[in-house]
């Protein structure tokens, strides 16, 4: 598919500066950039590149303003970074679907497929399972009995839905990712743990996308919910019964223990630890390797936390200069020790 920086701006809507028949067919970051690629320049750190880029068609801000010549067409929006998101979702909805069922996949009878799906080999869909239109199945997944998947979902290889599972509409589930496992419920006992059973489910809305080797458990008694519009990076874990707010986005190696609430439009960094029964208002955001053990400082919302245990960001940051000089006030604090025996000494 070829596009023309004219057709580009028209569908971000922005303005053409040089020549707007300019064509490209792919995208290349702009460090990389080859003819007849589209690129884009968001992170002024990379302005260097925009010099330099073979890239045909660059994307820039509007207020972009170039320190000496550009050889490539510029495409001036709003924001580079999200039109480009947008183009490479055109992009992307444009490809052609695999549709078809494969010979060496296994579909119980009793199982509803719809129109227009892909189901590929070694898939196994159990009893009763309710597959919407358009939905595609990689290789190797299973889906258990009595699971619902939305029209439009993509599930990607090694990926388990457990039985009765619900996954929404337009979802992505990639490779190895598990939902529906037993949450982590034992009883102590004098012998050792008892299991206790785990017959609640998973509920995922639409427009969910989680990430390769995450796992979101069952929970004990009714339903984890993932709400709509939530993206769940790789190796993250959400336990039982644990409710994760719509548009709410978790970076990789994140973990939420069990029965606890997170709010909307929350984001969570890399690593970050959220301990259970805890409820975290909307629009809380948490900075990398962040833990959250207790307490109202979450509770509230709109709020930037930052380290372990979780503080307020400038309480934070104010603590961190005092952890800088704690090597100095050591220092000064043993020079004084000594001053004040070498006083007592004396008398």
């Amino acid at each position: 598919m070829v596009f023309t920086a004219q057709q580009i701006a028209g569908f971000a809507g922005g303005t053409v500066e040089g020549d707007p028949q300019t064509s490209v067919s792919t995208f290349a970051k702009i460090e990389e950039g080859v003819e007849g690629a589209l690129s884009f320049l968001a992170n002024p750190q990379y302005e260097q590149y925009i010099y330099e880029t073979k890239s045909s068609v660059v994307l820039v801000n509007q207020d972009f303003q170039p320190s000496r010549e550009v050889k490539a067409t510029l495409v001036r929006v709003a924001n580079a970074y999200e039109s480009v998101a947008k183009l490479m979702q055109l992009y992307q909805s444009m490809q052609q679907k695999r549709v078809g069922i494969d010979s060496l996949a296994f579909i119980h009878p009793s199982a509803k497929i719809g129109k227009d799906c892909y189901i590929g080999p070694f898939v196994a869909i159990g009893e009763n399972v309710e597959i919407g239109d358009g939905v595609v199945i990689h290789p190797h997944a299973t889906i258990g009995r009595n699971a619902k998947v939305g029209a439009g979902t993509e599930i990607y290889s090694n990926a388990v839905i457990y039985h009765d599972c619900i996954v929404g509409n337009n979802c992505v589930l990639h490779a190895g990712c598990v939902i529906g496992a037993d949450g982590f419920g034992f009883a102590p006992t004098a012998d050792g743990y008892d299991k206790i059973p785990q017959i609640g489910i998973v509920t995922i809305e639409d427009n969910v996308e989680i990430g390769a080797n995450t796992c979101i458990d069952r929970s004990t008694m009714g339903s984890t919910y993932v709400r709509k519009g939530v993206k769940i990076d790789n190796l993250c874990q959400v336990a039982h019964n644990v409710e994760v707010g719509k548009h709410t986005v978790m970076s990789a190696q994140s973990g939420i223990a069990g029965s606890s609430k997170i709010g909307e439009w929350c984001m969570l960094g890399g690593q970050v630890g959220i301990s259970g029964h805890l409820v975290v208002g909307d629009q809380t955001h948490f900075g990398a390797k962040c833990g959250l053990t207790g307490g109202n400082i979450a509770r509230r919302g709109h709020v930037q936390l930052m380290g372990y245990p979780s503080q307020i960001h400038k309480d934070w940051q104010k603590s961190q200069v005092g952890v800088r000089q704690l090597p100095e006030l050591m220092k000064e604090l043993q020079q004084l020790k000594k001053e004040v025996e070498e006083l007592k000494n004396k008398k």
